[in-house]
């Protein structure tokens, strides 16, 4: 049996008082009681760096910086860039949320939330620590080659540490399309995954040229993007991905994608 929730421990960056108890008091129902709490980023850095929590929970506005710059000012530093990040928000603005996204968050929770909703973001954080080894009968999870594209350093990160996870260790990146489809050229692959808004050529683009002129046209595609753009959407799933998934995801859904996919 993985980690319980009664073994986490949380850090809780949140500057109102009767925010920092409805959350608590949500906590304690799902048995999670080893939670500490500060009011602004700056002390959340000092508070992670003298003893790192297994989650960190923040609201989007506090005193001193957003929970954007919150979570990116931990990617930036080698001692907190893999602590599992949750924001409490009733923030829409794609402006705010999808730094966020790229910066590899373990769940969005709508201000107000439900305890079920905070109960199925807690199982996500438990799922990126311990996801388990993936489970084929075809091959180990130390036998997969993927190829990880993302423009962002940080969502590169993330999903690397969601890979390694699960066993896998060969692993090479790529920042856009076309650096892609270089590394591509002269190294076989069993899975690639790929965000979707990227310059110089975006995944749709990457996904086409693979299909349609790479020597390996067949290759296993997980698509990880926060786009929304419906026809968007419906363009990059004609040019021929194995799969679609939302950023963000939770670990265990990729998992199961993933063995779905390459099996």
């Amino acid at each position: 049996m993985g980690i319980q929730f009664f073994e986490i421990a949380v850090l809780l960056v949140e500057p109102s008082t009767a925010q920092k108890s409805i959350i608590c008091t949500y906590l304690e129902k799902l048995d999670v009681t080893n939670v500490r709490w500060v009011k602004t980023g700056k002390s959340a850095m000092e508070s992670m760096l003298a003893d790192a929590p297994d989650l960190v929970i923040s609201a989007m506005h506090l005193e001193d910086m957003t929970g954007a710059e919150l979570v990116q000012n931990m990617r930036m530093d080698s001692n907190t860039e893999l602590l599992p990040f949750m924001l409490v928000s009733s923030e829409t603005s794609f402006r705010y949320l999808e730094p966020i996204r790229q910066a590899g968050v373990i769940a969005i929770l709508p201000k107000p939330f439900s305890p079920e909703q905070l109960k199925a973001a807690l199982e996500s954080t438990l799922d990126y620590i311990d996801p388990g080894e993936l489970e084929t009968r075809q091959f180990s999870a130390e036998e997969l080659k993927v190829l990880v594209v993302d423009d962002s350093h940080t969502a590169r990160r993330h999903i690397i540490r969601v890979l390694g996870n699960m066993g896998i260790e060969n692993i090479m990146q790529a920042q856009n399309g076309k650096e892609a489809l270089e590394v591509l050229a002269e190294n076989y692959f069993d899975l690639l995954v790929t965000d979707y808004n990227m310059p110089t050529m975006d995944g749709r683009e990457l996904v086409e040229q693979i299909r349609k002129e790479s020597n390996q046209a067949t290759l296993p595609i997980l698509m990880v993007s926060s786009e929304k753009d419906e026809s968007r959407i419906a363009s990059v799933q004609q040019a021929g991905i194995s799969a679609l998934c939302d950023k963000p995801f939770e670990s265990s859904t990729v998992k199961q994608i993933i063995e779905r996919i390459v099996a």
